[in-house]
């Protein structure tokens, strides 16, 4: 039994670091915002156990991905942004599924969904 305990273990253990070594890389985002503004950004994303980090590109230049936490194929991290001299946090959480992130971005009482694609490697 105890054999078989740590079989599962050691299993769900490569498990869980395959797929946050699977987020690693570039994935872009085509997206509409909610007051209807067409927008593009690329998530450099970077996974070191359950911790993740990385930067948002986007027009509005780029941002360091704080606070980031990868957990099996669940994602959360927060990017601080700043527009006309004030500042505010987007906050990110979503899941991978293959080469699909699907994200919803919260921020203030708003909040949308996105889908960023796996970009080449």
């Amino acid at each position: 039994m105890k054999t078989l305990l740590i079989a599962v273990f050691t299993v769900l253990s490569c498990t869980m670091m395959l797929l946050a070594a699977g987020i690693d890389g570039a994935w872009k985002a085509d997206y509409t915002t909610p007051d209807g503004t067409a927008r593009t950004s690329t998530f450099h994303l970077k996974a070191d156990g359950e911790k993740l980090t990385g930067k948002v590109v986007s027009p509005m230049g780029e941002a360091e991905i704080k606070d980031g936490t990868i957990k099996g194929d669940d994602i959360a991290f927060n990017v601080t942004r700043n527009f006309n001299g004030e500042e505010f946090t987007l906050k990110y959480a979503g899941k991978v599924s293959g080469d699909e992130l699907k994200l919803k971005v919260a921020f203030n009482e708003n909040s949308f969904d996105i889908v960023a694609k796996r970009q080449g490697n």
